[in-house]
């Protein structure tokens, strides 16, 4: 088991805050390609996972209210749609978005910009997955 930390930005804040969370990796993938993969397809677990958890009884804690209200939305987290999610899928996505410029990868502050490019993760190292947002409006 090799634990590597994804830097990430944390849900529900207005703010530009950042989190740095420990991510099991069952392996050190080879590539790029492979380390997208392995971090997909354990997302993919992860939230296909939680569906099935169902508490006998919902609440909110003050501290939950209050986060979420700061994010807009305050919700039980009601998963409406139960359909499992596939990897293969969401594999496939997350390769064309790279593909296609949507998302940069850093790993220990240098970027991996090839997918089939050889990598070497150690424990501890730290990665970035930076997301573009495309802005919309009318050009004057």
């Amino acid at each position: 088991m090799l634990n590597v930390f994804i830097t990430v930005k944390s849900l529900g804040r207005k703010k530009n805050h950042l989190d740095r969370l420990a991510w099991p990796l069952a392996e050190s993938p080879p590539t790029l390609r492979a380390l997208i993969e392995a971090v997909v397809i354990s997302g993919v677990q992860s939230f296909n996972k939680r569906e099935t958890q169902v508490p006998l009884v919902s609440y909110l804690t003050q501290t939950d209210i209050t986060r979420q209200g700061n994010g807009g939305k305050v919700s039980f987290g009601a998963l409406y749609n139960e359909k499992e999610k596939g990897e293969e899928e969401a594999v496939s996505t997350a390769l064309l978005a790279f593909e296609d410029g949507l998302y940069r990868v850093f790993i220990n502050g240098n970027e991996a910009d090839q997918l089939d490019m050889p990598i070497a993760l150690q424990g501890g190292d730290e990665l970035a997955f930076i997301r573009f947002t495309m802005l919309s409006g009318g050009l004057r």
